[in-house]
């Protein structure tokens, strides 16, 4: 909304980086969108979209089509961006999006588009710059106001349906329906006015965004920026529950696992960097292993946890962290041969077996948060359910190891399993060994999953990313080194066949996701991106490792030259993060920082080592050091946001000290 002549940043409510409750949960006055209206995202793949086919609301996917519409009738674009394991997403959706009144005055005066986050990161990160520029930090859904051109207005995250009061004042902050009314208001009034600050955000926008990996004066890439970045891992430990987070905050949650982050002091400690990197690594993969993040019962890591001990979860389970996590605990094994890292190992590779695998062998994406529209309601328990199923003797036993002791942890009444303390404590307790506790507490296991299986399931999000399968398939990769199992190398097999045959175009060209249609056949869109291109060459060549096949390496290869050839930039160094044919937006990015992923440019420069390395070919490290070198300045001002590109410095100071081997 226009406020003193600028538009404010309309931010308000929960969103999907932060859990919270401060928002009534209640479902809209109506159900009715759900059986008499189709829109245009029936005709889509990705579940997340699949679930707003029914809404009132007129949605049109990300195209052409919808801009086109925009121009020719001068209405502003209504963007909603989410993904299918975000709460507050369907939280908005049942409240908004399911709304016919709601859902009349989005149709009336807006040309409402929605996109998965997932299927088209590069649109969500342009517009979450947005927000930034405006000086929010966002989240999801994210919820954008855009000119028929596609530059941003403004928005925020999620909107209650109606006005609410503000604590402790007369004023009400703006719900969605106030906020739809206040735009199209502004549109109609100042409409060159919006047009003048849509263009003034663009431009920050782009030069946010272009100036990513195009630093004038570049760093010397010496071993002072490695240790950089260990400086400010230390900066940012928790030395009483592991992570890292806000000392000056208190280490006060949300406590993510930050993967890219543990994978550098896994891999510090494998170059007998072992001290402070060893110490900080066992400790937190000690907490979390413990905690409620981790799932005791069926396996996996939640995607993080909302307080500093790690005990209760924001419950979703995406692929992308446990697929990294399933690495660091592998290679942690190696180092430590601390049992109780294969058994997280073990059973997290049980879980993906089980719930995340297409029957082809590739990977799924994410499992939600909800079910019946409650966040845990799948996960949590009572003491009561705990007794009615294994009787007061084994309850007893299964309620002392996993928390119960210290009375309900979750909404006052529920229980997230968790161990307060270890097998090996509780076993020293009970005056029994380690091993026949678990033998002890295996029936107990078995029966409580066998019930949690018959609930109301959460949602599983079918959808098969490029990248995210490269990076399972180099966790299993690593678990077959590390725990000495050759079927941990065949499943890997079996999802990289399945990628390289099916998500490539008839040039060779990688795509982005492979989905189901309504007809039950497979279809493989969308050009895919930097992070799908290195995290694939990653996982391609943990499998090499693994298997010792020369197919792989000469897979990596092929792709990797592809990589170069699509994305390099011979200007500036690095890569884009769209190929040099994707549709074009009003900015172009490169990605830099590590997130819950490692960025693009970081694995890129990752893979081009380990190539030049295993094949001697001089062109790779050249192609690696221009990356470096493109971002060597972030790394220098920004060291633990670049964790991945320090592990790559790191390796490639090591091969430049030794002779590659002989080149082609």
């Amino acid at each position: 909304m226009l406020i003193n002549g600028r538009m404010v940043t309309l931010l308000a409510g929960p969103m999907c980086l932060v859990a919270a409750s401060a928002f009534s949960m209640d479902e809209p006055a109506t159900k009715e969108g759900h059986s008499k209206h189709t829109n245009r995202l029936a005709k889509e793949t990705s579940p997340y979209l699949l679930l707003h086919a029914h809404n009132p609301v007129d949605w049109f996917p990300w195209g052409a089509e919808a801009f086109a519409k925009a121009k020719k009738e001068n209405k502003l674009v209504f963007l909603s961006i989410g993904y299918s394991s975000c709460h507050w997403c369907h939280v908005m959706e049942r409240q908004s999006f399911n709304n016919p009144a709601i859902a009349k005055l989005m149709n009336d005066w807006y040309v409402c588009i929605k996109v998965d986050r997932e299927e088209r990161p590069e649109i969500d990160n342009i517009y979450l710059t947005a927000l930034q520029v405006q000086g929010s930090h966002g989240g999801w859904p994210l919820s954008m106001f855009l000119l028929p051109d596609g530059k941003p207005l403004g928005g925020g995250t999620y909107w209650p349906p109606d006005d609410q009061a503000i604590e402790g004042s007369d004023e009400k902050a703006p719900g969605f329906k106030t906020i739809l009314m206040k735009i199209h208001e502004d549109w109609q009034k100042r409409p060159e006015q919006l047009k003048d600050l849509a263009n003034q955000l663009a431009d920050g926008v782009k030069r946010s965004l272009a100036s990513q990996g195009r630093q004038i004066v570049s760093a010397a890439l010496t071993a002072e920026l490695v240790q950089g970045a260990i400086d400010a891992a230390k900066d940012e430990f928790d030395p009483a529950h592991g992570g890292f987070s806000s000392p000056q905050r208190g280490f006060r949650g949300p406590k993510f696992p930050q993967a890219p982050l543990l994978d550098f002091l896994t891999s510090t400690a494998e170059r007998g960097q072992k001290d402070d990197a060893l110490r900080m690594l066992a400790h937190t993969l000690n907490h979390m292993a413990a905690g409620g993040i981790y799932d005791h019962l069926g396996g996996g890591f939640h995607r993080y946890t909302v307080e500093r001990e790690w005990k209760i979860p924001h419950f979703e389970k995406m692929l992308y962290d446990n697929s990294q996590l399933v690495s660091v605990y592998s290679r942690a094994y190696r180092l430590t041969k601390n049992p109780e890292y294969r058994r997280v190992v073990e059973e997290t590779i049980q879980f993906i077996d089980r719930e995340m695998t297409s029957p082809q062998g590739a990977f799924y994406s994410a499992l939600d948060a909800d079910s019946e529209n409650e966040e845990g309601k799948y996960y949590i328990w009572t003491a009561e359910e705990i007794e009615s199923l294994l009787g007061k003797e084994e309850a007893a036993l299964f309620k002392k190891v996993y928390g119960f002791d210290s009375g309900a942890n979750f909404e006052g009444k529920f229980n997230v399993l968790l161990l307060p303390k270890s097998y090996a404590e509780r076993a020293k307790e009970l005056q029994i060994t380690e091993d026949q506790l678990l033998l002890r507490l295996q029936p107990a296991r078995q029966k409580l999953l066998a019930a949690r299986s018959k609930r109301a399931r959460p949602l599983l999000d079918t959808k098969v990313v490029t990248g995210w399968n490269g990076l399972m398939i180099a966790g299993y990769a690593d678990a077959a080194v590390a725990l000495g199992n050759p079927r941990y190398a065949e499943t890997a097999e079996k999802a990289a066949e399945f990628l390289l045959k099916n998500l490539r175009s008839k040039d060779g060209a990688l795509l982005r996701t492979f989905s189901l249609t309504s007809d039950g056949q497979g279809q493989a869109k969308l050009n895919a991106y930097l992070e799908d291109y290195a995290f694939l060459i990653h996982g391609l060549l943990a499998l090499h490792d693994a298997t010792g096949k020369k197919q792989w390496l000469d897979e990596a290869v092929t792709l990797t030259n592809s990589m170069i050839d699509r994305f390099g930039d011979k200007n500036g160094g690095g890569f884009f993060f769209t190929s040099h044919d994707h549709e074009e937006l009003f900015v172009r990015t490169k990605d830099q920082y590590d997130g819950a992923t490692s960025s693009g440019n970081s694995m890129a420069a990752l893979d081009l080592i380990q190539l030049a390395r295993n094949t001697g070919d001089a062109r790779f490290a050249k192609e690696a050091e221009s990356t470096l070198q493109s971002f060597g300045r972030q790394l220098q001002a920004n060291p633990g946001s670049l964790n991945t590109m320090a592990r790559a410095l790191a390796m490639w100071l090591e091969t430049v000290k030794k002779p590659m081997p002989p080149g082609k």
